[in-house]
């Protein structure tokens, strides 16, 4: 192992599993400023400009996910033994020292290389019910980073464990800190709710008169949020005058603005629709109300906002891992729960029900809350970062004590 440490984050193919893996890179570069730091990913635009603009590396890996019909089962085969093939040459030519899976097609690919080349391995699973990825080669890790306890059962009985929590973006820790002071791994019940300001143009302030407008948000995604997109709209027609005082922002996702935007004009409900919300920590935190999927990097967000939730997991997530995720927190109490699957053609009023209560009890959000902090882990990245620091030293001292 080269004294300069080159970690290389292999993911790739949504945000997901791009933010979690930047968010623990920012933290090993502050522990090891020396270190070099390598995203490999599916070659998407947005992906590498992101991480070339966090000042990382980039590279492109061959992938291709679990095929839908036989043409696809084609490029299956030869794109991940490309994939494969590429991962092997390039672990090798750039001395890398560490690889960490987050998750993906990309991830397996590389992950699969650097055991076949003996590099360490640190898989961070970020859901409830792991990827098959992280069941396969769980026991040739060095350490498996869960976000939940209810992993365990899923992976190798060797498998080494650390239940971290899931890393979060920077901007959600930052403002954690600043509404509590530091970084606490489990906010007591003791603490006060942090007050909803408003923050950011286009968004009203919040004020103490219990009367002021609260805030609704929505948050869809690319295609798994096309249900949310489609049905919210008549469920908030159907709650009529109990969205007094409240305003309501979604976010649609790619390609699906415009026509979620007819469909709350052609309804009459007013809400402001936007594609993204480039500020989303500072509007999760002055938020009141949220209604979105559950993947694990969202789940961990909404905790360190404290931000309540009416959670519809997507029904075509890998082994229903969403659902899995969305259990946790509606056992919890952090949030309500609706599986769509058992409410084919009539989503609009299941969402309608179970938002009632919510918008029109100030106690039942309030208590939301609390219970969603006690579910936050601010400290997720960083504890991950120190162990891959931990794992980096270790060899290198190994090799000279050798």
């Amino acid at each position: 192992m080269p004294t300069t440490p080159h970690v290389l984050f292999a993911g790739g193919g949504s945000a997901s599993h791009l933010h979690p893996g930047m968010a623990i890179a920012e933290h090993l570069r502050r522990r090891l400023p020396n270190s070099l730091i390598t995203f490999a990913g599916s070659g998407a635009a947005r992906e590498r400009h992101k991480v070339r603009l966090a000042g990382y590396q980039y590279t492109t890996v061959p992938a291709h996910g679990v095929p839908r019909n036989p043409l696809e089962a084609v490029r299956f085969v030869t794109d991940n033994v490309a994939g494969y093939c590429a991962a092997r040459w390039m672990l090798r030519e750039q001395r890398v020292s560490l690889v960490v899976g987050l998750g993906g097609t990309t991830s397996v690919a590389v992950i699969r290389a650097a055991a076949a080349r003996g590099i360490p391995i640190v898989l961070v699973e970020q859901n409830a019910v792991p990827s098959r990825a992280s069941r396969w080669l769980s026991r040739a890790a060095v350490m498996v980073c869960a976000a939940f306890e209810e992993v365990r059962p899923h992976l190798h009985v060797q498998a080494p464990v650390t239940v971290t929590g899931n890393p979060t973006r920077r901007s959600f820790e930052d403002l954690y800190i600043k509404t509590y002071g530091r970084a606490k791994e489990e906010p007591p019940s003791t603490i006060p709710l942090p007050r909803r300001e408003g923050l950011g143009e286009g968004f009203s302030p919040a004020k103490s008169d219990p009367r002021r407008q609260r805030r609704l948000v929505i948050l869809g995604g690319s295609g798994g949020g096309r249900s949310l997109n489609e049905s919210i709209p008549a469920a908030l027609q159907r709650l009529g005058d109990n969205l007094k005082n409240w305003q309501v922002v979604h976010q649609t996702g790619d390609g699906q603005l415009a026509e979620t935007e007819a469909r709350y004009n052609q309804l009459g409900v007013r809400a402001l629709t936007v594609a993204h919300i480039d500020e989303i920590a500072s509007v999760l935190f002055a938020s009141d109300l949220a209604v979105c999927r559950a993947g694990g990097t969202t789940l961990a967000e909404l905790a360190l906002a404290g931000l309540p939730a009416l959670l519809l997991p997507f029904p075509n997530a890998t082994d229903n891992h969403q659902l899995a995720n969305a259990q946790i927190f509606s056992a919890a109490g952090a949030a309500r729960l609706i599986d769509e699957r058992e409410h084919a053609g009539s989503l609009d009023a299941a969402i309608a029900r179970s938002l009632e209560p919510l918008l029109l009890d100030s106690h039942q959000r309030d208590e939301a809350s609390r219970q969603m902090h006690k579910l936050a882990r601010p400290q997720a990245a960083s504890q991950i970062a120190a162990s891959i620091a931990d794992q980096l030293c270790g060899g290198v001292m190994g090799l000279l004590a050798a």
